[in-house]
């Protein structure tokens, strides 16, 4: 294995060219995403709405009921 400068360049190479794919197949999945959220978009459905509920769903069960429990009380102080 070459070094140079105490750095491995095959492993550091490796290293770069994993990172380079997973990249190009994040830019791939991000415009996936973004087609399905035209076509949803298309069939009459909010997007604004669907990545808010795409959040909510990511969250733990007890989080989500917590900032439920929290908006409610605020939107009830707030005469809303």
């Amino acid at each position: 294995m070459t070094e140079v400068g105490g750095v491995a360049v095959d492993h550091l190479r490796s290293f770069i060219e994993r990172i380079e794919r997973l990249e190009e197949e994040k830019a791939n999945l991000m415009n996936d995403i973004k087609e399905v959220y035209a076509e949803a978009k298309g069939t009459g459905f909010d997007v604004k709405t669907l990545r808010h509920v795409v959040r909510l769903r990511k969250l733990d069960a007890s989080v989500r009921e917590e900032q439920d429990f929290l908006m409610d009380t605020y939107k009830r102080a707030l005469n809303m």
